[in-house]
């Protein structure tokens, strides 16, 4: 009973983020939207008892969300300013999404309080090995340099992704490590042999 609730809240919320991803008009709303849908979404692998693609749906997918979410912020140059100012107009939203979450969390966590109440059967007989750790057993011997170089391809596409967007700003004082290094007390300070009664008549 509580398995069917739960699936029917996750589904009904993946799909309404679903829905906003593309009628919001704002671009940074569009990615948040998104990352619920995926968050709803790795609810309903665990549901099935695939706990091992929930986890790769967060840790791969939102974090490459949160990478294009800092490729568009650089891309377009979102006014944050402009944000700001009718922040308060989205609070109820906003505490509408947070009551959204913790009634997921209670779901989740009565789940793990009461094994099977918000799950289905496990897939795997008992005294088998789960599916995560045959993955991981999988991926960690026969493919382990696969996956490392799948790896380091994500990270040449993140770095690529920051250079192309980065813009140089005249002006922006920036700090010079090896200036501050090399500096000797003689560059910071000067003595100064003032004479008696010369600071009174430069005060006159």
């Amino acid at each position: 009973m509580i398995a069917g609730i739960a699936f029917y809240i996750f589904s009904a919320v993946m799909i309404l983020s679903a829905l906003l991803v593309i009628a919001a008009r704002n671009p940074v709303h569009s990615v948040l939207f998104l990352i619920l849908a995926f968050f709803n979404a790795a609810a309903l692998f665990v549901l099935l008892g695939a706990e091992f693609l929930a986890m790769i749906l967060v840790v791969v997918y939102v974090g490459a969300v949160a990478v294009l979410f800092l490729f568009v912020v650089m891309m377009l140059d979102v006014d944050f300013t402009a944000l700001k100012k009718g922040a308060l107009q989205y609070l109820p939203l906003g505490g509408l999404v947070g009551l959204v979450f913790l009634a997921e969390l209670c779901v989740v966590l009565t789940g793990a309080v009461f094994p099977g109440t918000a799950t289905v059967p496990h897939a795997t007989p008992e005294g088998a090995i789960s599916n995560t750790r045959a993955i991981g057993a999988v991926l960690y011997t026969d493919y382990f340099f696969y996956f490392q170089l799948a790896g380091m391809v994500l990270l040449v596409a993140m770095i690529g992704a920051i250079v192309l967007t980065l813009r140089s700003r005249p002006g922006v004082r920036r700090q010079s490590i090896a200036r501050q290094v090399a500096r000797r007390p003689a560059d910071s300070m000067a003595l100064v042999d003032v004479k008696p009664g010369e600071n009174g008549e430069r005060g006159a």
